[in-house]
């Protein structure tokens, strides 16, 4: 499924490139760089992290932590329980995360895609057309009022947007969010797939969970200890071992 971002006359998309042209040294120099950092991790061990070449051999347009979202269904159900009820998922490929949702039982679910979606199937067209799913710039505020859902998922979103954008979409997912936020950032290893390896990399920003942590306290937002305990205690029951980070951040007072 192709995209581009939304609304690009408002500001650069969330995978902005930059029109000037760069030498031919260099874009030798990123290819080679690449191929190391590719080939390192298809040979690294697999870790906690999963497997790294499991991280890459993806089908292009597909994204490691909207795809994680999906695995992860059945562990936040055990984690949230009743508060999985009404949510609300912020990322590319929203329409198949929500379709997901939505067949479990007593959940509702709705979807922001950041992209506009160029060649959609016929259900995620079926749902931006009953209003389920909307395509907007998180980069703005969302249009939804106080604790419309009880809880936000965010995947494959947050990664491309810089501190200042973040410093207004994160407390706008907080406020729309009544029970709290779950945030899938992906790993510095974690590529999407190999035909949009070269362009994660240079607009993707990789970073690590002691970052997030200290950005997510500077902009006043708490972790979710006790989601974040029952998560961890649900993954270990169902031997789910996350390919992605995974914040568990409590909602606005």
């Amino acid at each position: 499924m192709s995209r581009r971002p939304v609304n690009p006359s408002r500001g650069s998309g969330l995978f902005s490139s930059s029109k000037s042209k760069s030498s031919p040294v260099l874009s030798v120099g990123l290819i080679v760089l690449g191929g190391l950092f590719l080939v390192f991790y298809l040979h690294k061990g697999s870790g906690g992290s999963g497997s790294r070449l499991e991280s890459v051999n993806r089908v292009e347009g597909e994204y490691l932590c909207t795809d994680e979202v999906q695995r992860a269904i059945p562990i936040l159900q055990k984690a949230y329980g009743d508060n999985l009820h009404k949510v609300l998922h912020v990322g590319p490929d929203t329409c198949y995360v929500v379709s997901k949702l939505l067949k479990e039982e007593e959940t509702e679910a709705w979807g922001v895609e950041p992209y506009d979606i160029e060649d959609a199937d016929s259900n995620c067209k079926a749902l931006i057309r009953r209003g389920i799913v909307r395509v907007a710039d998180i980069k703005f505020p969302l249009p939804y009022r106080p604790k419309s859902f009880s809880l936000v998922i965010v995947s494959d979103a947050l990664d491309f947007l810089s501190p200042r954008y973040l410093n207004k979409t994160l407390p706008d997912l907080a406020r729309v969010s009544g029970d709290g936020i779950v945030i899938f950032t992906v790993f510095l290893g974690g590529i999407v797939c190999v035909f949009e390896f070269f362009s994660m990399l240079a607009s993707a920003k990789m970073r690590s969970s002691s970052w997030w942590v200290k950005f997510f306290q500077q902009i006043n937002l708490e972790e979710n200890e006790a989601a974040t305990k029952k998560f961890e205690q649900a993954s270990k029951q169902g031997s789910y071992v996350p390919r992605c980070q995974i914040f568990h951040l409590k909602s606005l007072s």
